[in-house]
């Protein structure tokens, strides 16, 4: 206590210009999201955090941003880290030269696999990174009553991570329907983290239901699909978080409703994202570019990755350029692109020329053993058949640009007594395989969308129980396709007939 009071006591005399800053950023503009200005003023750091924004100031060192514009650190407010197949550190790599400096992270997908242990996990493996990484409590573990997962997570685990530093509170509250049928344990964990942030999860939910919802405590939505439905959702004080990622995307839906009336109860999430939409497009900083080609104004849209994230999840230190505030900041080169410069990183350049300075180093990355476990009943291809007469079935229907599925019935023939997939109508058939505690179970079904002529996908990624899920014309491509992924331990594999097109382990 006694040096932060004596670290304190210099910033406030950086400030007064009666000491030096360690570093001040000169000729930037600077965005004020408090007005909706930018502004041409210096910044002056000091010990990680911001001693003044004016004229004038001196430092240790100085930078000259030759006109290029200042924001603060992006956030994103709402991502599962799992879904980009990287260990949280190298994800941290990938996201640091796009301008973000602190995510929100719901470990639900590791949960469902490995428990306590795999939040355990993802929580050591972020330690002392210059990129800050919260989580929220996993409420939904398992997901559904529908799949086997791997760990049951009820109220009694989830207080162990109630008051650990970096868990900010509940995460998105799946299971609508047990919140509006009084379900017990769901309860308990709504009132374990009432006086904490509690994230919601309720597509399509209106009316009475949506407010009977609400009144659990919960304060936010990333499911929003459509306009009407987030404006409900935002009159009834929802912060509604507009999602673009890799599968679901709805900024082009909801990025209208932004107004100045609104502004306060959006922000911009990726939720799920895959390494190469990273790679070539970006992150939080592509959203924003996006924003603003849909019409959107530059510092609103900032906003929505600063500001409003930062006060929903109470982080108090950061989210603006203001004295006291964290010394977090991204440097573009203007605001239509948001392309990266320069970002800082606790008054630290961590970034230049878009470029990572050095590598985050870090603990030796341990992976539980458990998410490597491919602990499945022996399989044969009849297991994938499916017996059927010659009838009408229900068929999944993927819809573009969204996670949620749409229902079709078709009429089918039967070949030799069972369900086969007709590629002329895209009806492939789709298997579920349990992985996790070998009880053989496989769910099949039928879908449309995938588009495939021949051969078959599998992958142990798959939300939210990550059992194995494969796509395919034939039975025999399925089970090949489903035993690679379970001899390399887990991960993806694409199979033509007796040959492995492609294979990537997940080690």
């Amino acid at each position: 206590m006694e040096d932060l009071r004596k670290i304190l006591k210099k910033r406030i005399q950086v400030a007064k210009k009666e000491i030096p800053a360690d570093l001040v950023l000169k000729g930037g503009w600077v965005t004020n999201l408090f007005t909706g200005e930018l502004v041409q003023c210096d910044i002056a750091i000091f010990e990680g955090f911001i001693a003044a924004v004016g004229k004038g100031y001196e430092g240790t060192e100085t930078k000259d941003l030759h006109g290029k514009v200042v924001a603060p650190g992006l956030i994103d407010a709402h991502i599962h880290i799992e879904s980009s197949m990287l260990h949280p550190r190298r994800l941290a790599e990938a996201l640091l030269p796009c301008g973000t400096t602190t995510i929100i992270s719901d470990p639900h997908e590791i949960a469902n696999v490995a428990g306590l242990e795999g939040i355990d996990f993802m929580m050591k493996e972020t330690e002392d990174l210059p990129f800050d990484i919260f989580f929220m409590a996993p409420s939904c573990v398992p997901s559904s009553h529908l799949e086997t997962s791997g760990a049951e997570l009820g109220s009694e685990e989830l207080a162990s991570l109630r008051g650990k530093t970096r868990v900010l509170g509940l995460a998105e509250v799946m299971n609508y329907p047990g919140i509006l049928g009084g379900e017990e344990d769901l309860l308990k964990k709504i009132l374990l983290f009432r006086d904490f942030v509690i994230d919601g999860h309720c597509p399509k939910l209106r009316g009475e239901e949506l407010q009977a919802y609400i009144s659990a405590g919960i304060r936010s939505d990333h499911e929003c699909t459509e306009a009407e439905e987030a404006l409900e959702k935002v009159s009834a004080g929802m912060m509604v978080m507009i999602r673009e990622g890799t599968s679901a995307k709805n900024l082009q839906e909801l990025i209208p409703l932004v107004k100045a009336e609104t502004i306060s109860q959006f922000c911009l999430v990726s939720d799920d994202l895959h390494p190469h939409d990273i790679l070539h497009r970006g992150h939080i900083n592509h959203l924003l570019r996006k924003a603003i080609h849909l019409g959107l104004d530059p510092i609103s849209a900032v906003r929505l990755a600063t500001l409003n994230p930062a006060r929903f999840f109470r982080l108090t230190d950061r989210g603006a350029i203001a004295p006291g505030y964290r010394g977090d900041l991204v440097v573009f080169e203007d605001l239509r692109q948001f392309n990266v410069d320069v970002v800082i990183k606790n008054g630290k350049e961590v970034v230049s020329q878009g470029t990572l300075l050095a590598p985050l180093t870090g603990k030796a990355m341990v992976v539980p053993s458990r998410l490597r476990a491919m602990n499945m009943a022996p399989l044969d291809p009849k297991g994938f058949k499916i017996p059927c007469q010659g009838m009408k079935v229900r068929v999944i229907e993927l819809i573009p640009g969204q996670i949620l599925t749409s229902e079709a019935v078709e009429e089918v023939e039967a070949k030799e007594g069972e369900l086969t997939s007709d590629t002329n109508r895209d009806l492939l058939k789709i298997a579920v395989v349990e992985r996790h505690k070998a009880t053989g179970r496989i769910g099949l079904g039928m879908v449309r969308g995938f588009g495939l002529k021949r051969g078959a996908l599998a992958s142990s990624v798959a939300h939210d129980s990550h059992n194995v899920i494969a796509v395919g014309v034939h039975d025999e491509e399925i089970f090949r396709a489903v035993e690679e992924v379970r001899l390399m331990g887990g991960g993806l594999a694409v199979i033509s007939g007796d040959e492995v097109l492609a294979r990537t382990p997940l080690e």
